[in-house]
Order: structure tokens, then C-alpha cells, then sequence
């Protein structure tokens, strides 16, 4: 299947118009991503990583981009790339800063996280909306701001994160205090996990296009990220000698109704 938009997508030198975006070196990361697959359409996920990795979103061009690199029809593509929220149709920040506002992180504070942060963020007397962007976007220091959720931390409620990295155990001031940081162009520690970077370096790794020659980012990546809290309750088992029942033996499966 073919793209049925994209042949005519040129400049007037008839150049593919993606190819003033999207280079050699792109093409050529993609064709390394296509070629883990054994169906090509199945690097769909990876290559609109890899746009976002370049655009810092996914512009019209990128899903044409993805298009032809696929053999895929652009209506595919936009189906995909607009369905899921990891994929940010307009320019994204610097940064992008995730406060989660599911039930227990709402209940323990991030809901006034979020609007503290929206607040302070905003301009001319507004709250800064969600995924919109506080400074030029794309330039240093700039992020933006979304609500997520759940971020899979409730143990340590409430979290945001900033280019998917954990920050846990916020506050209104800390979360200030984040972002001030972010904006001055410093890079915090997150609490757990790899050191931070820019939100198209993090694109770039979820293509699956990693630093193998980057001895520290893998010494980050490989060391323990688990809290405390997350393996409490393994621990007090393994402190106290409880194991788990053992599974029953040779127990008939139900039956059936044929159809």
C-alpha cells in the first residue's frame, strides 16, 4: 500500500518536501528502525518517536514522512499518531512537565500541584492551559505543561515527571521550584532513574536509537530505580520468612460450552 498524498508532496525543485525537515541521517536512523521488524508497518511507533526526536512534535510533515518511509497511507498514520498522548501535535518545550492528576495523586496534592504550576507559569494574568507552552517553544528553557494520568507511582504520590523521568513526593513549592530550575536551563536530578536531558534526546531513545558508546548513560540506566516504597511490602515478606501458597496441582480446567 502506498501513500495516496505523499507523491505529490514536493517542492518546486521537485525534491520530496520531507526532505527539507527530515535528511539523510534521519532516513537513514529509520531504515534502521524498519529493518528490526518483520513487517515494515510495525516500526510505525518508533519512527513518529523518531519525528518528535527532530520536530520536537509531530507536524503534518512528519506523519508524510512516516508515510513513505512505510508504504502507508497518511490517513494511517494521523490515525496513530492522534490517538495516542505521547504524540504532541503541536511544537512541544524544552521540557515537557507531566503532573499526574489521577485519584490518589489528586487526593494527596496534585491537583493544586497542576494549577499552582499552570498559575505560575501563565501570562498576562492566565493559567498556562494543558500542553500549551511557556516560553518559545523548542528554545532552552522552555516547557510544557500537561496532566497526565497516572503515572504508575502511587506509592509515592503525588509525581510528575519531566521528559518521563520521576520527580516524587511533590509539593506546590518543590514543583515550583522544579520548573524555576528547568527554565534557567539546569537539569535536576530526577529522583529515580536515568539523568535528565532535553525532551528531544528522550525522543530519540524511546525511537529505540540508543547512545551504545555512552558508558555513564548506561551506568544510570542499569542502577537501581525502585523506591523504598515500592518493594516494602516484598521486604517485610522476606523479613518475616511469609511465602506465597503453593499452586495447586493437575486442577481440571472448566468446561466449555461448544459453540
Amino acid at each position: 500500500m502506498t501513500s495516496d498524498t505523499t507523491s505529490s508532496d514536493t517542492t518546486g525543485s521537485g525534491v520530496p518536501a520531507t526532505a527539507t525537515t527530515f535528511g539523510e541521517d534521519t532516513v537513514t536512523d529509520a531504515r534502521e528502525l524498519i529493518a528490526r521488524y518483520p513487517q515494515s508497518r510495525s516500526a510505525l511507533l518508533p519512527l513518529l518517536h523518531l519525528v518528535q526526536s527532530v520536530e520536537g512534535y509531530v507536524s503534518q510533515q512528519g506523519m508524510t514522512f512516516c508515510a513513505e518511509q512505510l508504504g502507508l497511507a497518511e490517513a494511517e498514520v494521523a490515525a496513530v499518531a492522534t490517538f495516542y498522548t505521547m504524540y504532541k501535535r503541536k511544537p512541544c518545550g524544552e521540557h515537557l512537565v507531566s503532573v499526574c492528576t489521577n485519584t490518589l495523586c489528586a487526593a494527596m496534592g496534585g491537583d493544586a500541584i497542576y494549577k499552582r504550576l499552570q498559575e505560575h507559569l501563565g501570562s498576562d494574568g492566565a493559567p498556562l492551559g494543558h500542553e500549551e507552552v511557556a516560553g518559545p517553544p523548542g528554545e532552552s528553557g522552555s516547557l510544557m505543561l500537561e496532566h497526565a494520568e497516572c503515572l504508575a507511582a502511587c506509592d509515592l504520590a503525588p509525581v510528575l515527571q519531566v521528559n518521563y523521568e520521576y520527580f516524587d513526593n511533590q509539593t506546590e513549592q518543590s514543583a515550583v521550584e522544579l520548573v524555576d530550575a528547568l527554565r534557567r536551563g539546569d537539569k535536576p536530578h530526577p529522583t529515580r532513574g536515568a539523568p535528565l536531558s532535553d525532551f528531544k534526546t528522550v525522543e530519540r531513545r524511546l525511537a529505540g536509537l540508543l547512545p551504545e558508546d555512552d558508558d555513564e548513560f548506561w551506568t544510570e540506566v542499569d542502577g537501581p530505580s525502585q523506591a523504598v516504597e515500592t518493594v516494602r511490602g516484598a521486604q517485610l515478606a522476606a523479613d518475616r520468612n511469609w511465602t506465597a501458597p503453593p499452586a495447586p496441582e493437575d486442577v481440571p480446567m472448566p468446561e466449555v460450552e461448544a459453540k
